[in-house]
């Protein structure tokens, strides 16, 4: 396994990817840092080596096997992968994109990162065109890079799409499309061959492919991380509950409501599907009714996606008037479209709610500016698994992460016990 140059694992970031991108590059840098010296560590201890001494034989086998004269960087001092793959990026003013590769990549196992719900404006052109893209650029800039990659000799290609595109369109109900699944054969007839998202919206998509593997990653333990530090999750202080806001959540916050040892509520909404939501105020939720009892109790809700925030609000609403001191909510893919912001900003006045967990799976610099909102940092999950999916390690803790949730709430209970002591 390379720890340092030369290594075959390669990113080439679309420009609404980014900014993700270069969050996991951060870690993945650091990730190979401290195994090259744990390994270093390790092995001269074993075989009696001076530490200088392997370096230079750790450089002089990668010189050798590499199929340049020698590879770039000093022969004793660790060299540091460089992941990021040197791309020109144009949009032409008709709405065309072209991909360019201004490096060899062939015969790598290239990530392809794209955050297809980031609008904010992006540096387009080499920096002569400021422009906001919709998904529908996003997903065709994807489109043009995976042609790219693949037209230049890759060995593989893996999507890297925190959001996956189109997620809410999987289930046909009459005379309409299966745009998830459709978006998916696409990439197949491209070459890629793994996707890695977080929290994709159905589980249906996963058998959508017919040779894709798709990594679905949940943020819970990063968001349990950010709400033990805002609510007592041992129940001394508080009582919390754990409240699903719409039964298609019932199962993700029963996985909460379980890891924290927790009761579960649920909200169950009647709906008038006659009316298409356009932003949260025209919602087409037309009654509520709640599943349990939140009365003096915190309450906690998880969902996978907030777009334009209606029913959350509604939701949140309903549950400070059935009693609860303070809601919680937790999003894993915080899109606040439209004028959400600005209502949540007057709901939050209003006492609506206490905090909102997001993650930074979804771009959007005026979210971190909120008093309200907090931000949790996936990216060093992301670079977990694409380190193991690289290696050809297992990637089973990562998946099901309720042994590591476990142990947090252990430590959180165990470091009360010490308070009071």
């Amino acid at each position: 396994m390379p720890y340092s140059e030369p290594t075959n694992l390669a990113i080439v970031a679309c420009p609404g990817g980014e900014a993700f991108a270069d969050e996991v590059i951060t870690h993945l840098r650091h990730m190979y840092k401290h195994r090259f010296t744990l390994k270093n560590d390790v092995i001269s201890k074993r075989y009696d080596i001076e530490k200088n001494e392997l370096i230079k034989k750790i450089n002089f086998d990668s010189d050798i096997t590499t199929s340049d004269v020698c590879m770039r960087g000093a022969t004793d001092k660790y060299r540091p992968p460089v992941f990021k793959v040197d791309a020109k990026f144009t949009y032409f003013m008709n709405g065309e994109f072209k991909t360019e590769l201004n490096e060899c990549i062939r015969g790598k196992e290239v990530f392809i990162f794209q955050d297809v719900e980031n609008h904010e404006v992006l540096s387009l052109n080499e920096g002569k065109n400021k422009l906001a893209l919709s998904v529908n650029d996003h997903v065709m800039s994807l489109l043009v890079t995976i042609d790219a990659v693949r037209q230049a000799g890759a060995s593989s290609i893996t999507l890297v799409l925190p959001v996956y595109p189109y997620s809410r369109q999987h289930k046909k109900k009459g005379r309409e499309g299966l745009t998830a699944s459709m978006l998916g054969h696409i990439y197949e007839m491209l070459g890629v061959k793994r996707i890695i998202t977080l929290d994709i919206h159905s589980r249906e998509i996963v058998n959508a492919f017919n040779s894709i593997s798709l990594e679905n990653l949940h943020a819970s333990y990063q968001i349990i991380r950010e709400l033990s530090k805002i609510v007592d999750l041992t129940g001394k202080t508080e009582d919390l509950v754990v409240v699903s806001p719409d039964t298609g959540a019932i199962d993700r916050n029963k996985f909460y409501a379980s890891g924290l040892k927790l009761p579960l509520a649920m909200i169950y909404k009647e709906r008038d599907y006659s009316v298409v939501t356009q932003d949260a105020n025209s919602t087409n939720i037309k009654a509520i009714k709640l599943l349990g009892d939140v009365s003096g109790k915190v309450a906690f809700l998880a969902d996978d996606m907030l777009g334009t925030g209606g029913t959350l609000l509604k939701a949140m609403k309903f549950l400070k008037e059935q009693g609860a001191t303070k809601v919680i909510c937790a999003i894993s893919l915080p899109f606040f479209t439209g004028n959400a912001i600005e209502l949540f900003d007057q709901a939050y006045k209003e006492g609506l709610f206490y905090k909102i967990i997001g993650t930074n799976a979804v771009y959007h610099e005026e979210l971190l500016t909120k008093e309200w909102y907090i931000s949790t940092n996936v990216s060093g999950l992301f670079a977990n698994v694409i380190t193991r999916v690289h290696h050809n390690q297992s990637l089973s803790d990562l998946l099901d992460n309720r042994n590591i949730i476990e142990k947090l709430v252990k430590h959180d209970a165990s470091a009360d016990d010490d308070d009071e002591v």
